[in-house]
């Protein structure tokens, strides 16, 4: 997925969510646009980020979103949906 190439690189996961994969993350840098990525991450049920200036610095350092596959379970409500 290209992160080889990228060093720094970090993914976001979730059960029934999309997915996100950043590169070139300086390891010494400032972690604000990561914390507040991962807590609007996990408030978004499907992990569907529609607006990309809600991702801060990391826009420009996105590799790729995954959507969520067709046999994955969804979340709706706090609840699985298999």
């Amino acid at each position: 997925m290209s992160g080889c190439i990228r060093p720094g690189t970090i993914a976001f996961r979730g059960t029934g969510k999309a997915s996100y994969l950043f590169g070139d993350i300086d390891p010494d840098g400032p972690i604000a646009d990561i914390v507040t990525f991962g807590r609007l991450y996990a408030d978004i049920p499907d992990g569907w980020i529609e607006d990309a200036r809600s991702l801060g610095n990391l826009r420009t350092r996105a590799i790729a979103r995954i959507p969520v596959g067709p046999d994955a379970p969804t979340v709706a409500n706090g609840l699985t949906i298999p």
